[in-house]
Parts: C-alpha cells; sequence; structure tokens
C-alpha cells in the first residue's frame, strides 16, 4: 500500500470528503462491519495504474439532510 502524493481534495467517486487515502497494487480485502473508524471505502479503478481507496468516516457519509443540519 501506498498514500499518493496527488490525492484530490474530495472522493472523485461520490464527491465527498474523505479521512484518507490509499493506493494497492495487490489483493485487498474490506471488511466495514462494526468498524468503529469507517463507514465506507470508495475504490477509484485507474487503468495501468493501482487501485486507489478513499476511506470515509462515519460522519463524511452522513448527507446534510440526514443530520438535521442544511
Amino acid at each position: 500500500m501506498e498514500v499518493p502524493d496527488d490525492a484530490p481534495d474530495r472522493c472523485p467517486v461520490c464527491d465527498r470528503t474523505y479521512d484518507s487515502v490509499s493506493e494497492h497494487d495487490a489483493g485487498v480485502m474490506v471488511n466495514l462491519l462494526d468498524n468503529e473508524r469507517y463507514r465506507r471505502v470508495c475504490f477509484e479503478p485507474r487503468p495501468g495504474e493501482r487501485l486507489r481507496f478513499f476511506h470515509h468516516t462515519h460522519a463524511q457519509t452522513v448527507a446534510p439532510e440526514d443530520n438535521g443540519s442544511g
């Protein structure tokens, strides 16, 4: 796993903020059941490059209309 130098400000998959980003070029297993830190991971396929993962916290996945603000 490597952290990219050119990570975007927002997730290109869901256009939301994210906590961290990583790149992988080997097998990966993701299990978010009962995960205290992350609620969702978006996967961005990058042809000819590594698979990029955007890790979203629970708060980052709640839409403003879902939490009573906005």
